[in-house]
């Protein structure tokens, strides 16, 4: 992405004179945009609209809500103001399966990914090590019937305490309350292990092999009281054949799986992704 000093993403019934109105703004407090996408849906009359741009260092946030406000007043805006000098804060829940996990890392590590991890959150043990080794505190909360509603309200607590812009489930093998979701919707990907067909329950890629998939994925979305039935962000597949093994396919799942919560994980914080009711507008770069 460009050198730019905010995102402003917007949303509205769609009128002509859109994206003059806010653009003639931006440029009267000196903003040069660097990024620019729009999106009509013609099924629902939204329009959509994702501006990144530079401004000089005295334009505050402040000032550009000011700027804005006749525009916003006029058509009814819905906007989001992202200062990108502000580095976003992600906790990453895991359970046994760390390769999510490690992926995300690594990519924070050379760069690709611009975030920082304010915690991971487990209900084992077995991340600590990495925790330790990253320099991240590490939340071990295991989950029971009895214990669920408190464990959800500690991790609550933590995404204020922290300013968590992004909660992450990195294959966390725990479903969340009906309750959390709500509370935290839009701010919560998951990585589901599959495209379809869909194979749930234990061993989704043995299912997959004993049913002679020939193609397998994998979907980042939103968390939805619906399980694993929300706004999709990102999808990839690969070919599967016969002369693979179920180990086979589990190691194609976890490499897809990493790719595509990464990428997910990307464009929700570069402000790409828009909320459309059940579905989502994704602007890629």
């Amino acid at each position: 992405m460009t050198d730019c000093n905010f995102v402003l993403n917007l949303s509205c019934e769609d009128k002509p004179g859109i994206v003059a109105a806010v653009t003639t703004e931006l440029a009267s407090s000196g903003a040069n945009i660097g990024e620019s996408a729009q999106f009509w849906d013609r099924h629902t009359g939204r329009f959509f609209m994702r501006i990144a741009f530079a401004v000089p260092k005295r334009v505050s946030k402040e000032d550009i809500e000011r700027v804005l406000k006749p525009a916003v007043e006029r058509f009814g805006l819905k906007t989001t103001i992202t200062d990108l000098v502000n580095r976003p804060k992600i906790i990453i829940m895991v359970s046994k399966f760390d390769h999510a996990m490690l992926y995300l890392l690594y990519q924070i590590r050379v760069g690709w990914l611009d975030a920082e991890v304010a915690a991971i959150v487990s209900n084992h043990e077995d991340s600590r090590r990495t925790a330790e080794l990253e320099d991240i505190p590490y939340h071990y909360w295991p989950v029971n019937r009895d214990n669920k509603a408190e464990q959800e309200e500690k991790l609550l607590d933590l995404v204020r305490a922290t300013g968590a812009d992004l909660v992450i489930l990195a294959r966390y093998m725990q479903v969340l309350s009906d309750n959390l979701s709500k509370r935290l919707y839009g701010k919560v990907i998951n990585i589901h292990h599959s495209f379809l067909p869909s194979f749930k329950g234990a061993k989704p890629y043995h299912q997959a092999h004993t049913r002679g998939v020939k193609l397998i994925g994998a979907t980042a979305h939103y968390v939805t009281p619906d399980l694993d039935e929300g706004p999709i962000i990102e999808q990839e597949t690969e070919r599967v054949t016969h002369a693979m093994s179920a180990d086979d396919f589990v190691a194609t799942g976890r490499d897809i799986e990493s790719r595509v919560l990464a990428r997910a994980v990307k464009l929700h914080l570069e402000g790409r992704v828009m909320l459309n009711g059940l579905t989502t507008v994704v602007f890629s770069q």
